[in-house]
């Protein structure tokens, strides 16, 4: 279980389909994403958990999340 929370991920985030609706930010439970200068910007990454609710609710599919096997 531990190795499991200790797997490396990263959110690519495309910034030219991005429209800044803000609706990846709002379902983050961690608070992981925000919008600078219009754009989803991850900013926290150390705290995501790598749920994919970013990457589901991304109307735009501009989030992607890449977990390391």
């Amino acid at each position: 279980m531990k190795s499991e929370m200790l797997q490396k991920h990263h959110i690519h985030i495309n910034q030219k389909w991005c429209k800044g609706c803000g609706i990846c930010v709002a379902f983050c439970p961690k608070k992981v994403l925000v919008l600078e200068k219009g754009k989803a910007k991850a900013e926290n990454m150390e705290d995501c958990i790598a749920c994919r609710m970013c990457e589901y609710r991304c109307p735009d599919f501009a989030i992607e999340i890449e977990v390391a096997k």
